[in-house]
Order: structure tokens, then C-alpha cells, then sequence
């Protein structure tokens, strides 16, 4: 049986690139002179909204259930999710034949649920804000002896979403460029925590920062206070993919070595960011896949200097993206 609470390290993320050679996307990452210009940096942008499914979260998922046992492919695979996670295990399930069952919000965006559906998964709903995922997880996986694959807070996963920044440093190298700062956004930890080991082995003078929603900013105020803290309840965001209570303890054992800080942003920040991406990347980022570049527009110094945000995904409800984009104030 895999040993999921492991903690990650370089050297697993290099071994998930190497499993996923040839599965994921090697996404792009673009830059605009024209916003070049405009901020006086060199600002590129890591599309993950490219990636399979739409978001980074195929990489984790794939790079878990592909290393399953017989036995626990043949039982099946469970997974909580509030959209990404959930197409990821739903499409790595199919590709490898494999049946998914997934607890998703009531409020996850349509197209989110409606994906995760067409990968041929079986979806249950529950209220997020008054049932806890992890309590109806644990029972579900338990009653029908399925093989939970958590969102962040797994050996695999976190090695997978790292191979992000595998491709990060890679592709910058093959432009003879290094980051000063790395941005990325942060919900339970994932793709900050695998991002961070590979870019502080490749990358090592690259600072790198968590990017959250304000009142969501859980990370920021654990790596300051350096434990893990929890957010208040009762507050909403647009960011539904990152709207985690409390760090991850596997991620934030490996954030609170690898990160610079953390940053937070407000929900017109977001919709700014948005729309930024769209005028000038022509890329669809999400609320929550949208945050990093709102931090390094409003949170940081970035004059002169090389910076990268990472797009972590793309799949956002038309009609919300159709009114952010038309609202330009």
C-alpha cells in the first residue's frame, strides 16, 4: 500500500515529472511586451489553465491513482473536492479505468460539476458551509471501501503539482532568464508546497509567495505566526477553488521552509486580474487561479524585475466571467 503522509521532496517531484512524461501538458508560459511595458517588468505568466481538465490539479491526481495497487484500483477511488481536484481524479480515474465517486459543494460552479460528470464519475453534493467534507469523506471511502485521494494533503499529489515548477524553471532557463519572485495561488497548499521544492532546488534565489483571498488567508497569517491557523467562518468569495479553512499539515510542513511570505487580495483585485489575463494573455483564469496575479499587481515591489504568477485554472461559470469582463470599474 502507498504511504501517502510521507512528506514530499525534491526528489519525489522529480520522480512524478518523470511519471507524468508524456500524460500532462507542458504548459506555457507566456508573456506580453505590451504589459511589460506598462509595469516595467518582466511579468510571464504560467497557463496551467491549459493543463488537462482545466486546472494544475490533473498532475496530482494522475501521479497518485496511476501508482495504485491492483486491489485498490479494482475498489475504486473517492476524493472531496470543490471542482479542480474532482476533474482531475475523474479523468485520471477514466484514463486508467478506474470508477471515481466525488463529494463536491452544492455551490461548485456548473460547468465544474458538469465536467466532473462527464468524466464518468459518480457526483454527491453536500453544503460546505454546514457539513464537514472531511467527516462525509471519511465515511463514504470507509462504507464503500473506496481509496480516498485527498486535494493537498497527500505524498503523490503534492509531488505531482510540483512538476509545475519543474517546467517553470525549465522554461525560463530556456529563455536565459530567473525569477526574482514566484507567486502562486493557495488553497490548501498543493501546488504552492510541490512548486516551492523544485523551484528552490532549480530556482534556489526565486522568493517565493502564497496568493489568497482576503478573509481565506490562512497561509499568510500560519507562516507568519508559524503554525497553522484557521479562518473565521461566515465570509464569501469568488475564489470557490481556494476557500480552504486551515492549511494543510503535510503542505505547510513544506511551505514554512520554502516560502518568502504570504499575500491576500481582495475580490476586485481578482476581478481586475481577470481581466488583465483576458485583455492581455487571451487566457481564461478563474477567481481563485487568478489571485497570484493580483498579488504581484498590488502586493509587491516588481519594478525591474523578472516575476511569475501561476494561472492555476480556468474553469469559471460563463455568466460570472461575461459580467466581470463587461465591468471594467
Amino acid at each position: 500500500m502507498l504511504e501517502f503522509d510521507k512528506t514530499p521532496s525534491y526528489q519525489s517531484v522529480r520522480d512524478a515529472a518523470e511519471n507524468l512524461n508524456g500524460i500532462v501538458v507542458r504548459t506555457p508560459l507566456m508573456e506580453s511586451y505590451a504589459l511589460n511595458e506598462k509595469l516595467g517588468a518582466r511579468f510571464l505568466l504560467k497557463c496551467e489553465t491549459f493543463q488537462h481538465t482545466g486546472s494544475f490539479k490533473f498532475r496530482g491526481a494522475y501521479n497518485t491513482i496511476s501508482r495504485l495497487s491492483d486491489d485498490q484500483k479494482a475498489s475504486g477511488v473517492f476524493a472531496y473536492s470543490s471542482g479542480n481536484h474532482a476533474q482531475g481524479v475523474a479523468l485520471s480515474a477514466k484514463m486508467l479505468g478506474i470508477s471515481a465517486t466525488i463529494l463536491m459543494p452544492e455551490d461548485t460552479p456548473a460547468i465544474k460539476l458538469t465536467n466532473t460528470r462527464g468524466y464518468g464519475a459518480t457526483v454527491i453534493t453536500y453544503d460546505r458551509y454546514t457539513e464537514s467534507r472531511e467527516e462525509i469523506g471519511a465515511r463514504i471511502a470507509a462504507d464503500q471501501k473506496l481509496t480516498l485521494i485527498k486535494p493537498y494533503d497527500n505524498y503523490f499529489v503534492i509531488s505531482g503539482q510540483g512538476t509545475a515548477g519543474i517546467e517553470i524553471a525549465q522554461q525560463l532557463r530556456e529563455r536565459d532568464l530567473q525569477a526574482d519572485i514566484c507567486v502562486c495561488p493557495a488553497g490548501g497548499g498543493g501546488l504552492i508546497a510541490g512548486t516551492s521544492l523544485a523551484l528552490r532546488e532549480l530556482s534556489p534565489e526565486t522568493r517565493i509567495y502564497s496568493a489568497e483571498p482576503e478573509n481565506f488567508d490562512d497561509m499568510k497569517r500560519s507562516l507568519e505566526l508559524g503554525e497553522r491557523v484557521s479562518n473565521e467562518d461566515g465570509h464569501r468569495s469568488i475564489c470557490d477553488a481556494i476557500v480552504t479553512p486551515t492549511p494543510g499539515e503535510i503542505t505547510f510542513s513544506v511551505n514554512k521552509t520554502t516560502l518568502a511570505g504570504g499575500l491576500s487580495v481582495t475580490d476586485a483585485e481578482t476581478r481586475a486580474a481577470m481581466r488583465l489575463a483576458f485583455s492581455y494573455f487571451k487566457c481564461v483564469v478563474e477567481p481563485g487561479g487568478a489571485v497570484a496575479i493580483a498579488a504581484l499587481l498590488n502586493g509587491l515591489d516588481i519594478d525591474g524585475k523578472v516575476v511569475v504568477a501561476i494561472a492555476s485554472g480556468g474553469n469559471v461559470d460563463p455568466v460570472l466571467y461575461s459580467e466581470i469582463l463587461a465591468d471594467a470599474n
